[in-house]
């Protein structure tokens, strides 16, 4: 059987985006825009640094329903021949018994206020600085319609992701 790691984590997305740098003219100051409204979204992904294969869902809440219909599409996009040795953090909703693991999922939780472990961190911070931040969103459907946007151009290029979600520590571990 094949194994594979793969790391999990949310993402809340929305109007009060990121300021990021930008290039300009020596001695200029370039316009940013940041919202003041509250609306936002959360991102599920998990990604697998070894194959760069992503798995995504937007959702407008964060809790333990929408954790089971992460992995309902999980188990439709990863084969099931595939062992995956999920790493996330401890959050109250992936440790809830009322979470739905699929059978060939293996949950490894993250030691407590460790994110630098996870490296689907550095793909947020990527989207956040490449593609979502300086904007102005809307609303939620319009926050949506740009997490749909960027994720097939981000997430479902492979050597992408396997450079953004690079992990030395599970690299040694297949060596």
């Amino acid at each position: 059987m094949k194994v594979e790691v793969w790391f999990q984590d949310e993402a809340r997305f929305g109007q009060q985006g990121t300021l990021t740098h930008q290039w300009a003219i020596r001695g200029t100051r370039p316009t940013a825009w940041r919202q003041t409204q509250y609306e936002y979204l959360y991102v599920f992904g998990a990604a697998c640094p070894q194959t760069g294969q992503t798995v995504g869902l937007s959702a407008p809440y964060l809790n333990t329903d929408t954790v089971n219909v992460f992995f309902e599409q999980f188990k439709k996009e990863v084969d099931p021949d595939v062992h995956v040795f999920m790493i996330w953090d401890q959050a109250g909703f992936h440790t809830s018994k009322k979470v739905k693991v699929p059978g060939n999922v293996t949950i490894i939780p993250l030691p407590p206020y460790s994110p630098q472990l996870n490296p689907i961190e550095k793909l947020w911070q990527y989207l956040r600085q490449h593609h979502w931040s300086n904007r102005v969103y809307e609303g939620y459907d319009h926050l949506r319609q740009a997490v749909n946007d960027v994720w097939p151009k981000v997430c479902l290029k492979p050597e992408k992701i396997k450079s953004i979600c690079r992990a030395k520590y599970v690299e040694r571990a297949f060596i």
